[in-house]
């Protein structure tokens, strides 16, 4: 048996070392893809998605920008939307970027009951 540390043997060794870390990165990097900070968690956070079917502005007669506090990620954004949403006569539409929940209201609004909604959904209205 001729010494198995040839120059051959050992630039296999290190593809196939390579070829291991590269596959085990990708393994363990495909258990997360796409996960949210706040849709995936333990912590039961997602709330219930809410589609609005009446998305015309004139039959909203109130509205109101809610600074909302909290929010990482448009999963985030998303969970505060459903929330508000959720408020029968609400559509709201959330922008991460700004942090802002533009709710519009068909009835006189009541602020805490929109509070307490997002607060429910594990964020907060920023109070000015």
């Amino acid at each position: 048996m001729g010494d198995i540390f040839t120059p051959g043997n050992i630039i296999v060794f290190v593809i196939v070392a390579i070829g291991l870390v590269v596959g085990v990165r990708r393994a363990i990097g495909g258990l997360t893809k796409g996960e949210s900070c706040c849709t995936d968690g333990v912590d039961g956070r997602k709330v219930r998605s809410v589609k609005v079917t009446d998305t015309d502005e004139t039959h909203y007669s109130y509205e109101v920008d809610l600074p909302i506090g909290g929010m990482s990620c448009e999963g985030c954004a998303a969970n505060v939307a459903n929330a508000l949403n959720a408020i029968e006569g609400t559509w709201a539409t959330v922008d991460l970027a700004s942090k802002t929940a533009h709710v519009r209201v068909k009835h006189p609004i009541d602020l805490d009951v929109y509070e307490t909604a997002v607060r429910d959904a594990g964020y907060y209205v920023v109070k000015l």
